[in-house]
């Protein structure tokens, strides 16, 4: 294993790469089994409610995922592009490659992708990620592994020591958005109790709520665009600009059906409240919950002179027993229980 046999000893052929994101997986399992538990029980519903309870469980729970998923995807913002550049160090062989940045809110995300895959009898497919707390420390252990010169190149300009400071800019906006859209996840929890209640006004509210705190977790992150850019190049490619990518598009995408959601409430409750209290099936009489005083059976011999009420008249008192007090009963020749109305 030498220079000379085109396999260079310093760079094992062996590695590690990031593929998907475990804890982006993580949460889409747990919705997605909340959403099997909800739509198991959506036979036991009565009526037409069954179609508005499923809409709004899927319309909640796809809020819900995309508010805690958005924290963890890596493309927030994107550049991209096609190069011809040297692929190991201390060797001037090229390839044709596609390098791709993708940034998030707790690091950034480089893949290099050979066209074709395979060139100098190796599979160029790589897909590395670098978090924000530990930069430097993947960067040296990216250095030790041997990863290709395009991915070392972009990772060194998100070093502390890059004189770019892209890490600075990136880090802060990211640490920003994600504390605002964590406390929208709260607002959104708030607000699924609050529908739970006869407070339909304030759910709506809170609703609106939750999409203001994606729409400052957006402008968090977009601050970054309004800083000078560091520009740098790769190989044959032009200057090496990011974007806005999907994850951006899909928390706007959220927001604005979060304030259409909260508005409409907030505007059906004023104008029909009593609807949306039926709609919402919080606040509504049922017949179980009707309390109906019709005619009773009272037993004469227990009515007899044992239990009396006392009137005060003033200047004196007088015992009058229950019996006494019975307004029209009458006798059931069939049985030992009278039929009386109201005790007056």
């Amino acid at each position: 294993m030498t220079f000379y046999d085109d396999i260079y000893p310093f760079y094992p052929l062996q590695r590690t790469s990031f593929i998907f994101n475990t804890q982006l997986l993580t949460i889409i399992l747990v919705f997605l089994v909340l959403a099997v538990t909800f739509l198991l029980i959506l036979p036991g519903i009565r009526g037409k409610s069954r179609f508005l309870w499923m809409f709004r469980i899927i319309i909640s729970l796809f809020i819900g995922v995309v508010i805690v998923a958005l924290n963890f995807t890596s493309d927030w913002a994107v550049a991209q592009g096609s190069t011809n550049t040297s692929y190991k160090s201390f060797s001037s062989e090229e390839v044709d490659a596609e390098v791709g940045l993708h940034i998030g809110l707790y690091g950034i995300n480089i893949t290099l992708r050979g066209n074709p895959v395979n060139q100098l009898n190796e599979t160029i497919n790589y897909n590395e990620m670098f978090k924000w707390h530990d930069t430097d420390e993947e960067y040296e252990k990216a250095l030790e592994r041997g990863l290709p010169n395009p991915i070392l190149y972009i990772a060194e300009k998100f070093t502390l020591s890059s004189p770019c400071g892209l890490i600075y800019q990136y880090r802060y906006s990211g640490q920003y958005a994600s504390s605002t859209l964590w406390t929208a996840f709260c607002c959104w929890l708030l607000a699924n109790v609050l529908f739970s209640m006869p407070v339909i006004l304030y759910a709506g509210c809170m609703m609106v709520v939750t999409a203001a705190f994606i729409f400052f977790s957006m402008a968090s992150f977009s601050t970054i665009m309004n800083l000078p850019s560091c520009m740098f190049t790769l190989g044959t490619m032009g200057a090496f600009q990011t974007e806005y990518s999907g994850s951006f598009w899909l928390a706007l995408a959220t927001g604005v059906l979060c304030l259409l959601i909260g508005v409409m409430v907030v505007i059906l409750d004023c104008v029909i409240p009593e609807r949306m209290r039926e709609a919402f099936s919080v606040g509504v009489d049922t017949e179980e919950d009707d309390i109906y005083m019709g005619e009773g059976y009272l037993n004469s011999n227990f009515l007899s002179g044992v239990t009396t009420v006392t009137h005060d008249l003033g200047k004196g008192i007088k015992q009058t027993s229950l019996k006494e007090l019975s307004v029209h009963v009458y006798e059931d020749p069939d049985s030992n229980v009278s039929t009386g109305s109201t005790l007056g």
